[in-house]
């Protein structure tokens, strides 16, 4: 009768920490449609997919990184970065598609750099995206003399057009959360982030090249927020050097509520969407609510102490049965040897 009911404590433990994210993710918006009949117009939710589709972009960067046990600090600054140069090209030539390509390829430089600097020297992530951070910042103030970049064009089609129906911004998200989940549930890619997360140095004993994964890590994280920054510039139908200050951590927010440890090893590309959607449920309805926005950063900072509390507190949980269970394998093992 123990045994059974361990057995069911512990399904049901593992079921909740599963889908639990989902869970607060249906509650908040039953809730939020009862304290605001506006929350569940259509409109109100198009304008929802708009707002978090930026750093939901960049969320999927980070979590890619965090599950392999890294972090990205520079993704505002680099978002910048790569955003204005992209407006600048758009300016010069006139080249709506290849703009695109300009940010893109801006930020997945940089994030081979980030991913460079991390393996060849051994660099915690944090410096190393630390310093690239205050380096794109400087360079994107330096680029414009600190001024914004205006009359964009036909260049603000990337983030305010709409394709059947559809805002192109969440258009871009839909492919993106589509490839971050392919990639880390159908590619070896995936498998070898997943490993070096959870333990570096077995990944590293089991013939897995390492630092080859993490600057791989790094280039898509990279290629994201290059996307990211084209498409915050073309939404807000400007060249903002000062653009993406502290949009990392708002990414970084969402892949934790998502599921994603911070310890690596961990997470998934439909967590970090709800974690996302819950981040802009939330904002949503604290504006509908009229809260300061102050106040808002209040509850925001307070949603993430609680998210990585409960993921140090689960992740501490998980190791002491391991444990246990670890020590007891011995004594089931010789009560089943063979008499001699």
């Amino acid at each position: 009768m123990r045994t059974e009911t361990r057995n069911l404590t512990g399904r049901f433990t593992l079921l909740s920490s599963r889908y639990s994210i989902y869970l607060i993710l249906i509650v908040m918006v039953v809730v939020s449609s009862i304290i605001s009949p506006v929350f569940f117009s259509a409109s109100n939710f198009s304008n929802i997919s708009r707002q978090i589709s930026i750093t939901t972009i960049l969320a999927f960067g980070q979590t890619l990184l965090i599950i392999c046990g890294l972090i990205d600090l520079s993704a505002g600054s680099v978002l910048a970065l790569a955003g204005l140069l992209s407006v600048m090209f758009y300016k010069a030539t006139g080249m709506f598609v290849p703009s695109i390509a300009v940010g893109i390829a801006v930020g997945s430089l940089c994030g081979f750099v980030n991913g460079w600097i991390v393996t060849r020297f051994a660099t915690p992530a944090f410096i190393a995206t630390l310093a690239m951070q205050t380096a794109a910042r400087g360079a994107a103030l330096m680029l414009t003399n600190g001024q914004n970049i205006y009359e964009l064009d036909k260049f603000v089609a990337w983030g305010q057009g709409v394709v059947l129906g559809i805002p192109a911004p969440v258009i871009f998200l839909v492919l993106v959360a589509l490839l971050t989940w392919y990639v880390l549930n159908h590619t070896r890619l995936g498998r070898y982030i997943y490993a070096i997360g959870g333990n570096q140095e077995a990944a590293r004993a089991s013939g897995i090249r390492v630092n080859r994964i993490k600057k791989w890590a790094f280039l898509l994280n990279g290629a994201l927020v290059g996307l990211a920054g084209v498409l915050y510039m073309s939404r807000v139908n400007a060249g903002l050097p000062n653009a993406g200050i502290g949009f990392e951590f708002d990414a970084m927010t969402a892949a934790i509520i998502g599921g994603t440890s911070f310890s690596g090893g961990i997470g998934t590309a439909v967590g970090t969407l709800a974690g996302a959607f819950i981040m802009g449920f939330l904002g949503n309805i604290m504006n509908l609510l009229g809260i300061q926005s102050y106040l808002q950063q209040v509850i925001k900072g307070g949603i993430i102490v609680l998210a990585v509390a409960y993921d140090i507190s689960s992740k501490t949980g998980r190791k002491k049965k391991n444990v246990a269970a670890s020590q007891a394998k011995p004594v089931t093992a010789a009560t089943n040897l063979p008499n001699p």
